[in-house]
């Protein structure tokens, strides 16, 4: 017979690493496929944030914020190396869709939700620091506030995560391409192809943690689990001459009044992220024309005088649920399904990469009735994450 496994991971992004890190601490049997690299979609393709989510509080995902913010606090304190605090700050002029004091209002909100913690606490900056900024446009500027969450190299954290994984006993094949899962019984045989050719484990619980792929993976189960009906958008990013000194400007845009962030990286300036809707091949994913203009804009109005031209561009995926509202106001939450017919596969559709470590939690709870009994060896909110 093939080796066992008690889980197999379909998706070596930040929730398929996330998934394999937690199923290896709880004491089970892990492997995890991933086709090309650890984080060689969207989970390297991220604005760089570890956050709460100030931008949901206005669609009420309070619960969303709390646990990221929770989850931002265990991950500066496990990898200092990789996630760090840095200032943001919030310019409110004459012509923007919020008024200062609604900005005051979401904070204090957001320092609450972060138990009033010092990195959720916020400040009204001085009208006599504003000319520091950085070359901020000042004309019609009325208030700043400044608030701290954290950044991170998206794609080092999730190989971190994986070599956690390993650590405590994960297997990892890479690159392997999953072809096939078939229920046997109280097992599924499942398919790869990896160097060698096609090769065959057996598990108890497929996770399907293949993120803009996630759909796809279902068409090659037997029997076929139903899927979610869901979105894919692109938020793209570029990449521009220049530094910040002082952190991270949250900003609107002055062409549609969305979030945009302007923030240091890598000695240069990361300017992002847009929000529209894509269709094909997920691989091909990269920024549109127009995107790029949408964002050297929104830097020059800000930042008049500053060098706009793009060194390098991204764009990743975000699979979000089929609705009828604004993309940018649908919710952020993940979802965990499982078809009642299929109870031992499980897929992951969306969720952010600051909370990744709770998903995987909850992804452990909803299977643990299904696998044997084994004993912990870890608790992942203390597990040091290394570069």
């Amino acid at each position: 017979m093939s080796k066992y496994y008690d889980i197999v991971v379909i998706g070596g992004g930040i929730h398929g690493v996330g998934v394999a890190q937690a199923g290896a601490a709880a004491g089970y049997e892990v492997l995890l496929l991933e086709q090309d690299d650890i984080a060689a979609a969207t989970s390297s393709r991220s604005s760089k944030l570890i956050h709460g989510g100030l931008r949901y509080l206005e669609s009420g995902q309070f619960s969303l914020i709390r646990e990221s913010l929770r989850e931002r606090e265990i991950l500066l304190r496990t990898a200092p190396g990789l996630v760090h605090l840095v200032p943001f700050y919030i310019p409110v002029y004459e012509t923007n869709s919020r008024r200062p004091w609604q900005i005051r209002t979401g904070l204090s909100l957001y320092a609450l939700l972060g138990n009033l913690r010092s990195a959720a606490r916020f400040r009204h900056l001085p009208r006599r620091q504003w000319d520091r900024l950085d070359g901020l446009r000042t004309d019609g500027l009325r208030a700043v506030y400044q608030y701290w969450d954290a950044q991170t190299d998206d794609g080092a954290l999730s190989k971190a995560v994986m070599r956690s994984a390993q650590d405590l006993g994960a297997e990892l094949e890479c690159p392997a391409r999953f072809v096939q899962a078939q229920s046997q019984d109280e097992l599924l045989e499942v398919s790869f192809s990896a160097e060698g050719g096609e090769q065959r484990c057996h598990c108890r619980v497929l996770v399907n943690a293949a993120g803009a792929w996630v759909n796809e993976v279902l068409e090659h189960l037997t029997p076929r689990p139903s899927q979610q009906a869901v979105e894919l958008v692109q938020g793209s990013h570029i990449l521009v001459p220049g530094e910040l000194k002082w952190g991270i400007y949250y900003v609107e845009s002055p062409r549609d009044r969305r979030a945009v962030l302007i923030m240091p990286w890598q000695d240069k300036l990361l300017v992002g992220t847009t929000e529209t809707p894509y269709a094909g091949d997920p691989a091909a994913a990269k920024p549109l024309p127009q995107e790029i203009d949408y964002l050297k804009e929104t830097l020059q109005h800000y930042f008049p005088g500053r060098e706009a031209e793009v060194l390098d561009s991204y764009a990743g995926l975000r699979v979000l649920p089929q609705g009828q509202s604004a993309v940018f106001h649908r919710p952020r939450e993940t979802l965990l399904h499982r078809d009642p017919r299929s109870a031992n596969v499980i897929s992951v559709y969306g969720g952010k990469l600051t909370a990744y470590r709770a998903t995987a939690l909850k992804v452990i709870k909803l299977i643990r009735p299904l696998l044997p009994a084994r004993g912990a060896i870890a608790d992942t909110a203390c597990l040091p994450l290394r570069v």
